[in-house]
């Protein structure tokens, strides 16, 4: 098979084969008839939810492994072709990395919560001194990700900093990463002291700290879209303490988005909600709040596909490719419909 088209974000024209489940740059023997399935227009690795719980609509949910895969189809027939899934109620099981017919997969074990800090029985409960050796197993059992709930209650304390800083230099040591779930101040702050290689959502993160993601590696997952889509309700409230800490912490995820980029620090497109499959809308968030549109959209394609260690259409890449009739860095909206969309090297829309 054949793929023609301007590559984003290098934007030029390339011409690629696909040879099982690469592409290749490589014209086939003369001679050898290669179908054309993508003839122009413009082309993508790919699109990436960072931060998706497939299996699962809600906490008092069990986990269903009929839903895992609806929710992975879900996504993979929107053009998101990989999924990081900070956590879940249960182990990733087997068969999602054997079978072609979804997304690739970079799992994070189980939920991570120490007494009073997540649903109960939703996650993995541990106690707070056994959070290290925890973190490790849950990376070692999954895609090298470990997921550590660092704060809960907006008027409760986090995961102490030590503890925290402990389970991170434990994991690296074993060679995985740590997502922090951090939703206080000094959650926020203990993710990024401690050396996270990422925020999910970063509520009330204080902004001085950017420049320290950015030089150590952390990436910001936002997720705004999750959070604004209640905004009105919460703006609507009675003034109360717990509404008054919410929408601050909400407003100031706006401005740090913008100055997270401007930093240096990797933000990246994650949706934490429901139905899969959206996170063209996350990058739509992302540039209201500020990322240029296509820092945006690699958020949620290109640069996602690099920090989570896979390439982007280049000579031996993955197969992993969706196209646009027109660019769509010009209009966003575009993202949410892919005219064709090629998954390890098969059109599968």
């Amino acid at each position: 098979m054949r793929v023609r088209g301007i590559v984003l974000p290098e934007r030029e024209e390339r011409t690629f084969w696909i040879r099982g489940d690469r592409l290749t740059t490589d014209r086939p023997p003369a001679g050898t008839d290669a179908e054309s399935v993508i003839d122009g227009g413009w082309l993508l690795p790919g699109l990436v939810d960072v931060h998706t719980h497939p299996g699962a609509e809600d906490a008092d949910t069990p986990f269903d492994e009929a839903l895992l895969r609806k929710h992975l189809l879900d996504h993979r027939d929107a053009g998101v072709l990989l999924v990081r899934t900070p956590g879940t109620a249960a182990r990733m099981p087997a068969w999602v990395d054997s079978d072609e017919e979804l997304p690739r997969v970079r799992s994070a074990g189980r939920w991570l919560a120490t007494p009073g800090r997540f649903f109960p029985g939703a996650g993995r409960d541990i106690r707070e001194e056994e959070l290290p050796r925890a973190a490790v197993e849950e990376a070692g059992a999954s895609s090298g990700w470990c997921k550590v709930i660092g704060d809960w209650r907006w008027d409760e304390p986090a995961v102490p900093l030590d503890i925290l800083t402990e389970a991170v230099r434990a994991v690296h040591a074993a060679g995985g990463k740590v997502a922090v779930h951090c939703q206080t101040a000094e959650g926020s702050r203990n993710a990024v002291l401690a050396g996270a290689d990422s925020l999910e959502h970063g509520m009330h993160l204080d902004p001085g700290l950017l420049h320290r993601m950015a030089a150590q590696g952390t990436a910001f997952v936002p997720t705004l879209g999750a959070f604004g889509s209640g905004a009105d309700e919460m703006y609507a409230r009675e003034r109360g303490a717990r509404r008054d800490h919410w929408v601050a912490g909400w407003e100031g995820m706006l401005r740090n988005v913008r100055a997270a980029h401007e930093a240096g620090v990797t933000v990246l497109a994650g949706t934490d909600s429901f139905p899969c499959g959206t996170v063209a809308a996350e990058a739509s968030w992302l540039i209201r709040a500020g990322l240029p549109s296509e820092a945006a959209l690699g958020a949620a394609s290109w640069t996602a596909r690099s920090w989570l260690g896979l390439p982007g259409l280049a000579d031996g890449a993955p197969a992993d490719v969706i196209a646009y009739a027109t660019d769509p860095t010009l209009d966003p909206r575009v993202l949410a419909h892919p005219t064709r969309i090629i998954l390890r090297g098969r059109v599968v829309g």
